[in-house]
């Protein structure tokens, strides 16, 4: 499980990389989906496989369609679209599929290859005691945090809503 961990974290650094260095949003998109998909892995490799499908269900489903329907909205007219036609090929393609598919073949060998007992994560974390702990002791800081993402929406409504024009 160490292999796994530690190519599942090079994964998640080269592909942050390069969302961090890619001109085009929608190729940070792409890139930014395999690196929390890679963040995944390492959390399933640790023994956490809670927050593993926390990861990929609320990182890589929801807030990546929420950043495909922000691009997909900001619509900045034909020229652009025509660019985007342009810099959408097969070739851009490339980079996430290898390191997806780097992702998957390291998921084939860790379930069928013989456990060898050396894990990095001794036992395992179930969905309970995630709850617990959340509405526990960091009941403040999980409030908190809500209030914050709900700031955070009213803000992006009222800064992205057009004005009736009289």
């Amino acid at each position: 499980m160490e292999f796994a961990f530690y190519f599942a974290s090079g994964v998640a650094v080269v592909s942050t990389l390069r969302v961090i260095t890619a001109s085009n949003p929608v190729h940070a998109l792409l890139y930014l989906v395999i690196s929390l998909l890679a963040v995944a892995m390492c959390f399933f490799s640790l023994g956490a496989p809670f927050a593993g499908a926390l990861e990929i269900i609320v990182y890589a489903g929801a807030i990546m369609v929420l950043f495909v329907f922000v691009v997909m909205m900001l619509n900045l007219g034909p020229a652009v679209a025509q660019q985007e036609r342009a810099w959408l090929t097969a070739r851009i393609w490339i980079g996430p599929s290898l390191l997806a598919i780097a992702l998957l073949a390291q998921l084939l060998y860790v379930l069928f290859s013989d456990p060898s007992g050396a894990t990095l994560g001794q036992t395992s974390v179930s969905p309970k005691e995630v709850g617990i702990a959340l509405f526990g002791p960091y009941l403040l800081a999980v409030e908190l945090a809500s209030l914050l993402l709900l700031g955070a929406l009213v803000a992006a409504f009222h800064l992205g809503r057009h004005e009736a024009k009289e």
